[in-house]
């Protein structure tokens, strides 16, 4: 049911505060969403394979604490979660789109975890820009969970971006500098392979 639905429609992070929309130079709200769905490696290397996104950027966002770290993260203790920074062409595919890709290529019915990977930092989130992120993302979120596409209720939080942290340096595009890594090929290559499956009309 899930796919029918679908088809149918340096190395310390470095922080971007709320005054920039937590976005880099260049960027703005209408090209940029930044979404948790797991383990960033995972989401990360989806989003890279769409069809009109121009950039993909690992990293952390959702906590107090500044000068997060991977360590520290995987502790589960700071608050944040593992995000991605998605920079997208408008006219090539739409904000709506973006955000069915994310809930179709990750659970977001389970709280605080995908598969076998546990604690806050998993949790399922998207983080929105400005009022329009807000306003799709929550008639997306309406609409799946009345036709009832995942089984369960949705756990996917949805709140204003506070900060952008971009995660280490060996985390950027580390699915494919890494495509033999054990996570890699036993997690993250399956789920790409899904998603370039379900959404191949998407693909670059």
């Amino acid at each position: 049911m899930i796919k029918s639905w679908f088809s149918q429609g340096g190395d310390k992070p470095q922080p971007q505060d709320a005054a920039s929309r937590g976005l880099a130079a260049g960027q703005s709200a209408s090209n940029t969403i930044v979404v948790g769905g797991g383990c960033f490696w995972c989401t990360e290397a989806v989003f890279l394979a769409v069809r009109g996104v121009v950039g993909v950027t690992s990293g952390y966002s959702g906590g107090k604490q500044n000068d997060p770290d991977y360590e520290s993260i995987c502790t589960g203790t700071t608050g944040h979660a593992e995000v991605v920074s998605v920079q997208f062409d408008p006219s090539t595919i739409n904000l709506k789109t973006l955000y069915q890709i994310f809930f179709a290529t990750h659970d977001p019915t389970t709280l605080n975890r995908q598969g076998y990977d546990n604690g806050t930092q998993y949790r399922s989130v998207i983080f929105t820009l400005d009022e329009e992120q807000v306003r799709v993302a929550q008639t997306l979120f309406a609409e799946l969970e009345a036709a009832k596409v995942f089984g369960a209720p949705i756990v996917t939080e949805i709140v204003p971006l506070e900060r952008f942290w971009r995660a280490e340096s060996y985390h950027q595009n580390y699915f494919e500098r890494n495509p033999f890594q054990g996570y890699c090929m036993g997690v993250v290559a399956p789920k790409v392979a899904k998603f370039r499956k379900q959404f191949s009309k998407y693909l670059k």
